[in-house]
């Protein structure tokens, strides 16, 4: 058998291993987790201690897509349907008010920095199904007939960068490339906007190790809320790059000016309001490297002006012996989030449920997440739907499985993975999967 060498920099050092037989097997999956994924869910998950190995762990399902009527597997009481197909790696899903969804069509936009890291992060990013050119696009997707499946599919914006959240306010449609917001003017109803958009502001970028940038409108539309990802793990780069990175921005659209709303955060994607408190709920993917049970990512409340913890500290003050210097004084700050969702599920979007008139009551009272799925982890974790029980404006319960079934039964490969959500006209669940390229539509047994 041939040996293949593969060189890994981790944390500043560099791992060389040479690989022959089995060791490459040895190597990537001497971690397991010792605790299921329940045990790094809910308001207080349980936080072993970290697991330190030179080389992480690894553990990639290769996408083998949808083959023929082939599909999710919807919980008890609800049917999963096709709502549109053949999509171009679909990730973030917006819902106009006369109910035509748009759909964000994007990859990342690449890396300016060639660390050995990178160069290994992207192969298996490539065998994860992601890695490719960017689409660059929103497409728009229109169900004239009411019959739960987009019958009209049109180009709605071309030649962006690496688009991923959308807001409309009035008659502007902001859009958060991975660079910058671009407005665009939208007149309800049109299926294509071929006017130039105007860059509103920059937003941090370069080097891109997470470059999805998420918005949502402040309910008085005066402002905007932006999450962007940190630039590495850990700070393993040097806290120069993270430079208003790993936090919510809030950008005040009349004087154009970006100011921190919270800190802390490694990656935030989904955004949304609850519906009782008002409160800004978002969608966080912790840390990895320091085993598969560890961290768990979490979806929280965010309180103006907290910090929760990145790089410095994880759930709270649990510091994070890797990073160097130490920062004492901002780990006694950092806030416990909310509640916990599982260790590397990748929890990307939000939506919730209160408004889901298309699925049973015992489905309208909570939140719905999308975990994209998990690499740093054995066995995997995520690559569901998942629904949070909320009551009084919290968590009130264990999460539900809404959609599973995108693994194979053997954890080998993945058929599709959950993204972006978003409720449809009628009010039921769209889901984007960006390896199947389909938008999913969950609605009620009897209601298809």
């Amino acid at each position: 058998m041939s040996r293949k060498t593969w060189i890994y920099g981790l944390g500043g050092a560099v791992a060389i291993i040479l690989i022959g037989g089995g060791l490459w097997e040895t190597v990537l999956q001497g971690e397991h987790a010792t605790l299921p994924v329940a045990e790094g869910s809910g308001p207080r998950p349980t936080l072993p201690a970290p697991v330190s190995r030179l080389v992480p762990t690894i553990n990639v399902a290769s996408p083998i897509g949808w083959q023929d009527s082939a599909h999710p597997v919807a919980a008890a009481g609800l049917t999963v349907t096709a709502y549109a197909t053949g999509l171009d790696h679909p990730r973030w899903l917006y819902k106009l008010p006369n109910g035509d969804i748009l759909v964000a069509e994007s990859e990342s936009p690449g890396t300016d920095a060639r660390s050995f890291k990178s160069v290994f992060a992207s192969f298996f990013m490539k065998k994860a199904g992601a890695g490719g050119k960017s689409p660059d696009r929103i497409m728009l997707l229109r169900d004239s007939r009411q019959t739960g499946q987009a019958d009209i599919r049109e180009v709605f914006l071309e030649h962006l960068h690496s688009p991923f959240g959308m807001a409309l306010i009035g008659d502007d449609l902001y859009v958060a490339n991975a660079d910058a917001i671009v407005r665009f003017p939208y007149h309800e109803g049109e299926t294509h906007i071929s006017a130039p958009g105007e860059k509103i502001v920059d937003l941090p970028s370069g080097y891109n190790h997470h470059w999805t940038k998420n918005i949502l409108a402040a309910p008085d539309g005066q402002s905007l809320f932006i999450t962007v990802g940190s630039n590495s793990n850990v700070a393993e780069n040097g806290m120069e790059v993270e430079k208003d990175r790993a936090r919510i921005l809030r950008l005040d659209l009349a004087s154009r000016t970006l100011t921190a709303y919270a800190t802390g955060l490694r990656n935030p994607n989904g955004l949304a309001w609850e519906p009782q408190t008002g409160a800004l709920w978002v969608a966080v993917n912790e840390r990895d490297e320091i085993g598969s049970d560890l961290v768990p990512d979490y979806v929280t409340s965010v309180k103006e002006g907290a910090f929760y913890g990145w790089p410095y500290s994880y759930y709270g003050q649990n510091v994070d012996v890797r990073v160097q210097p130490e920062n004492p004084t901002l780990v006694t700050q950092a806030v416990v989030p909310d509640y916990a969702i599982g260790p590397h599920t990748a929890s990307l979007g939000l939506s919730f449920s209160m408004d889901a008139q298309a699925l049973p009551t015992d489905w309208r009272s909570g939140l719905f997440i999308a975990q994209h799925g998990s690499w740093n982890r054995r066995p995997k974790s995520g690559y569901r739907v998942i629904y949070v029980p909320f009551a009084d404006g919290k968590p009130s319960g264990t999460p539900k499985d809404v959609l599973t079934g995108f693994l194979t039964a053997d954890e080998e490969h993945v058929h599709g993975r959950p993204v972006g959500l978003a409720l449809d006209r009628g009010g039921a669940l769209l889901v984007a999967d960006d390896v199947g390229n389909t938008i999913w539509r969950v609605a009620a047994a009897s209601a298809q």
